[in-house]
């Protein structure tokens, strides 16, 4: 599934159907064959032009691709949520790259652990036996990652309790205090974070 780059318009693209049809039949015609075929059907420009436009992979590539970020969506999303014609591109994707298929799979698997609960232990050393036993390079370092920090990511996973009301009143600080431009004292960002912080209640 690779995105066609956007071209300019050719005198080639009206005889791309017919290039295309000859190139399928028989892959290994000489462009200068295809040259005077085109001729006899009205095609006015150089041989040159010709080369480049089969040689970029103009006759057999289609316009309409699917983008990267459109791709990573379609394998990431839940199969029960897609839409009516999205089942069938997933299994295209799956077809032309089952190694990113699996990645996407285990990615999915994952995420279905952020939600705490105490049976998430055994689901992570199932995870991580699957992603050992897959061929897939990409999620090595992480599984390592994992296994070194593994105490605190077990309780991530399942306790309910998380820092992330600490973490966001950090963030809000150093925004408040960038906004000074460091012109502001102790007692003038005391003062902007209780008045934010009144704010919000």
């Amino acid at each position: 599934m690779v995105r066609a780059p956007g071209y300019r318009p050719t005198l080639v693209d009206p005889y791309r159907e017919h290039l295309r049809t000859r190139r399928a039949n028989d892959p290994a015609v000489p462009i200068t064959t295809l040259l005077q075929e085109i001729k006899a059907l009205g095609y006015n420009g150089s041989a040159n032009l010709l080369a480049r436009y089969i040689t970029q992979g103009r006759v057999e590539s289609d316009h309409s691709a699917l983008s990267p970020r459109r791709a990573a969506a379609l394998l990431l999303t839940n199969p029960d949520h897609l839409r009516k014609h999205q089942p069938q591109l997933r299994a295209k994707l799956a077809a032309a790259c089952p190694q990113m298929t699996d990645l996407a799979d285990l990615v999915a698997a994952f995420a279905t652990m952020l939600t705490p609960e105490p049976s998430n232990t055994m689901k992570l050393n199932d995870w991580i036996n699957k992603v050992r036993s897959a061929d897939l390079p990409f999620l090595n370092s992480f599984t390592n990652g994992i296994e070194k920090d593994r105490a605190a990511v077990e309780t991530a996973l399942t306790l309910p309790y998380h820092n992330g009301r600490t973490e966001g009143v950090n963030g809000l600080i150093k925004l408040l205090k960038r906004r000074t431009y460091g012109r502001a004292g102790f007692e003038l960002l005391r003062h902007r974070i209780l008045l934010s912080s009144t704010d919000r209640q």
